[in-house]
């Protein structure tokens, strides 16, 4: 069985291209909800139902399911992973990779929350994301002492979404403005979007030199290696690849082939929406 890779749009290609390079003898199958997206501007029902639709079109063909979407993994996962997880079957999220690297945790550590180097964090992420709060009630799972300040960064993902990427830099450079009005020394920036990495020079630029930027793509891609390590059976070493979206596949296909560099072939899945 294929690893499925779950995102609202394109975004989720970060992820599913670091999981490649990262893991080349593994299948993967990715499910963009491109007719649905974004799903940042979304109330929390719709988001959990969006999702859990995606997630049960990938089951058909996987057992484990990525996440590949900070705004379905902090609305929806632990509701999913609570209430809908069908026996075998395996969901997980973005959001606990990224927190463990940024608490200088080892993956799977569980030990209790600990100090850590960086106490002031900025949170860049979608309106959803931020109003969950799920960042930080993960975060004070693992870590003490970290004041985390978020910026919900209004029509960034919608702007690379359409190719616009002036303006999505130029949004990039309001949300940091924005945030550090509220937080004027930051120890480190997370961006809490798979959408984001395609704009992290910008970021990087905006916040300026001595402020690390962490971004999830190879983050996620290591966690999943020493999962599947850990999880074999969850592990199809055919290397095949397939890439799904509920949008217009051509459509679809030429926006990844820009956004990677290389061609994609998208295939059109139908379901009711």
């Amino acid at each position: 069985m294929a690893v499925g890779v779950f995102d609202s749009g394109l975004g989720g290609l970060t992820v599913w291209s670091a999981l490649r390079a990262r893991l080349p003898a593994t299948s993967f199958t990715y499910l963009g909800d491109n007719a649905n997206a974004p799903y940042g501007v979304r109330d929390a029902d719709d988001i959990y139902r969006l999702t859990r639709d995606g997630v049960e079109r990938l089951w058909q063909s996987c057992d484990l399911v990525i996440l590949a979407c900070n705004t379905a993994s902090a609305v929806a996962l632990r509701r999913i992973q609570e209430s809908d997880l069908p026996a075998g079957k395996r969901v997980l999220g973005v959001f606990v990779p990224m927190i463990e690297v940024l608490s200088e945790r080892q993956w799977g550590d569980s030990s209790a929350p600990r100090m850590l180097t960086a106490k002031r964090v900025g949170l860049f992420a979608t309106p959803a994301t931020v109003a969950s709060r799920a960042f930080q009630r993960e975060l004070a799972l693992r870590a003490l002492g970290v004041d985390v300040e978020s910026q919900a960064c209004v029509g960034v993902v919608e702007a690379i979404e359409s190719g616009d990427m002036a303006r999505a830099r130029s949004l990039v450079f309001d949300h940091v403005a924005a945030l550090m009005k509220k937080m004027p020394t930051i120890d480190a920036a997370v961006l809490g979007c798979t959408h984001y990495p395609w704009v992290e020079a910008a970021f990087a630029d905006a916040l300026g030199p001595g402020v690390p930027v962490y971004s999830q793509p190879t983050v996620v891609a290591d966690s999943l290696a020493d999962y599947l390590m850990r999880h074999p059976e969850f592990d199809d070493t055919a290397g095949n690849q397939r890439l799904l979206t509920t949008g217009d596949a051509r459509a679809v296909s030429a926006q990844a082939t820009a956004f990677l560099g290389h061609p994609v072939v998208f295939e059109t899945v139908h379901g009711d929406r």
